[in-house]
């Protein structure tokens, strides 16, 4: 298995002989399923092509600040371009580079960008025996190192210059073992398959009218993008949702009631590690559905419901090895409702929603949440992007299963 899938990497290309291996390096990543944007030094234009560059990547290649159409001249914001990366690798890093890197040296994109970047950075140095050798560039070495990023070896050899020794790059094919092994020691995850309810459910009145709330889906689908990142097999059974994920690790299922969502969930239950139901499933159905559009003249005046399945009861009785997960939404008593929920449920913990926070919940981008664990213990959480908020609901998860 490839741990590249779905990264988005930035290569940074500066100015030595090694810059020929840039196109392959970028070549093998998007093989390994990464995505791929390139920047370069003006030097490196030197040794390789912005054009070769841009065909592999399928990306425009930025070497400057500003776009070279003089017709509509366009600013390349490198905050933009830092953000967007999940890791940058600057391969070759010569000499230049490395100390302007060190010491804050920025009079190009590729260094503006590297200044700019909160996101882990892998530095593939290549020069020349001499250079590399000399106690400047070890020391700026070092200091990079310190700075937390990471430096690959250099592989030894024949050398531009001649010499034969210490300096060239690795090979594409070594420098993307390292990257490929740098994300697998993030994917905490591994090899655990993990089932997520998502979304609403509808239940059908008629053939146009249905019971439902306004779950979005955007928490379930949160925590299944944190899920995927830190390497688990997902499961996610949602309800009807606009929300999207594309991965190789993800078996989406999409439902509509809760009975279908029921159904799903027994099937895949028992094959998982965690469970975490965080479908709004809705608790009440119509006792008889119509299969025509009812219409004002007809004598209907009251609607006879029953009760749903509960998923999450059955999740709690048929648990086995299973950490389990559930979600509460109140409007009152929250702190006792949700304990007594954990403790009916069998749950490992809950994640508290309440519905007098404005700014957070159904349709919202944002999310506060109160985790409560089985000996009670409470967590409270700030408002967050929900996103951000699925990354604290796993890191309590590790907390508790390590």
């Amino acid at each position: 298995m490839s741990f590249l899938i779905g990264k988005k990497v930035l290569i940074g290309v500066s100015g030595g002989i090694a810059a020929y291996k840039a196109p392959e390096i970028v070549r093998q990543l998007i093989k390994k399923g990464s995505e791929v944007r390139v920047v370069m030094t003006p030097s490196s234009m030197d040794f390789v092509t912005p054009l070769s560059l841009s065909t592999v990547s399928k990306n425009p290649v930025l070497s400057s600040f500003i776009s070279e159409d003089l017709d509509n001249p366009l600013w390349n914001n490198h905050v933009d371009l830092a953000n967007w990366a999940d890791l940058f690798l600057i391969a070759p890093a010569t000499s230049n580079t490395i100390s302007s890197m060190a010491n804050g040296n920025c009079n190009n994109l590729l260094l503006a960008t590297y200044f700019s970047s909160k996101c882990p950075v892998i530095i593939a140095p290549a020069m020349d025996l001499d250079m590399y050798e000399h106690p400047t560039n070890s020391k700026n070495l070092n200091k990079l190192n310190s700075f937390g990023n990471i430096i690959l070896p250099v592989g030894e050899g024949f050398l531009a210059s001649g010499l034969e020794g210490k300096g060239r790059m690795l090979e594409p094919e070594e420098i993307i073992n390292y990257v490929d092994d740098f994300f697998k020691k993030k994917m905490t995850f591994y090899g655990k398959k993990i089932l997520i309810t998502s979304g609403p459910t509808y239940e059908e009145i008629d053939l146009v009218r249905f019971i439902g709330n306004y779950s979005s889906g955007k928490m379930g689908f949160s925590l299944a993008k944190i899920a995927l990142e830190l390497g688990a097999e997902v499961y996610l059974i949602t309800g009807p949702t606009s929300q999207k994920i594309k991965h190789p690790n993800l078996k989406q299922i999409d439902i509509i009631s809760a009975l279908d969502m029921f159904d799903k969930v027994k099937l895949y239950y028992k094959k998982v590690d965690i469970a975490i139901a965080a479908a709004a499933v809705s608790d009440f159905k119509p006792l008889e559905t119509f299969n025509k559009k009812i219409k004002k003249e007809d004598d209907f005046t009251i609607l006879k419901l029953q009760k749903t399945n509960d998923i999450l009861d059955y999740m709690g009785k048929n648990k086995r090895n299973q950490f389990l997960i559930g979600f509460a939404l109140e409007s009152e008593n929250e702190i006792n409702n949700a304990k007594q929920k954990l403790k009916n449920k069998k749950l490992d913990f809950i994640v508290l929603n309440s519905l007098k926070e404005k700014k957070g919940g159904f349709n919202s981008d944002k999310n506060k949440i109160t985790i409560i664990k089985k000996n009670f213990s409470i967590i409270d959480f700030k408002l967050k992007s929900k996103i951000n908020v699925a990354k604290d609901i796993f890191n309590e998860i590790l907390n508790e299963i390590n």
